[in-house]
C-alpha cells in the first residue's frame, strides 16, 4: 500500500489542544480523583499526553474494543479486554482518541454505566460528527475532523502509522 499523507493537525496543536483539555478537566474536578479509561490502542497517545498536563489525583483502567478492519468497519463491537478493577461509585472519565459513527462509545457507555460509577464522562481527542449515526454525549472534544480518514498520534491502518508525531489525513 503507498500511503499518501496530508497533516490535518500539527504537533504543535495538538499540545496547545490537550493542555487545554486538561486544564477544563482538572477544573471541572477539582479536589476528586478520576479513574481515566483509556481505550486501547488508539487512546494511548492521547491519554498519555492529557494526564501528564494535568494536576487532578487519578488512576488509570484500560479497555480494549475492536470494530475495524484495515479501513473499514465491521459493523459489529468486540470487548476483547475488559477493566481489571471496580469503577462502582468512581468518578469515571473514559479517554478515547476519536468518535465517528458513536456505535463503539454507545457500546462503550453502557458498559461501564453497567458497572454502577459515580460519573461517567467522554474526552476525544477527535469527533467525526458527519459520519455520527448514534449520538453521544462528549464532554470534552479536542477537534472535529472532516470525514476522512486519519492516521498518526495513535490513529492506526492495521496497527500501523500510530507513532508520526501528528495526525493527517490518507489522501487517494
Amino acid at each position: 500500500m503507498n500511503e499518501n499523507f496530508k497533516e490535518l493537525i500539527s504537533r504543535e496543536e495538538l499540545d496547545k489542544r490537550i493542555g487545554e483539555l486538561a486544564e477544563q478537566i482538572d477544573k471541572d474536578y477539582l479536589g476528586k480523583e478520576i479513574t481515566i479509561v483509556c481505550v486501547m490502542r488508539g487512546a494511548v497517545f492521547f491519554t498519555v499526553e492529557l494526564t501528564l498536563k494535568m494536576k487532578t489525583k487519578l488512576k488509570y483502567e484500560f479497555i480494549t474494543i475492536s470494530s475495524y478492519e484495515g479501513t473499514d468497519t465491521t459493523g459489529e463491537i468486540t470487548l476483547r479486554t475488559d477493566l481489571r478493577e471496580s469503577i462502582e461509585g468512581k468518578d469515571v472519565l473514559i479517554v478515547e482518541d476519536i468518535i465517528d459513527t458513536g456505535r463503539s462509545m454507545r457500546y462503550l457507555i453502557d458498559h461501564l454505566r453497567s458497572k454502577n460509577p459515580r460519573t461517567l464522562k467522554v474526552c476525544t481527542l477527535a469527533d467525526k460528527a458527519e459520519r455520527r449515526e448514534i449520538e453521544v454525549p462528549i464532554d470534552y472534544t479536542g477537534f472535529v475532523v472532516p470525514n476522512k480518514y486519519i492516521v498518526g498520534f495513535g490513529f492506526d491502518i492495521d496497527n500501523n502509522y500510530r507513532n508520526m508525531p501528528y495526525v493527517a489525513t490518507l489522501e487517494g
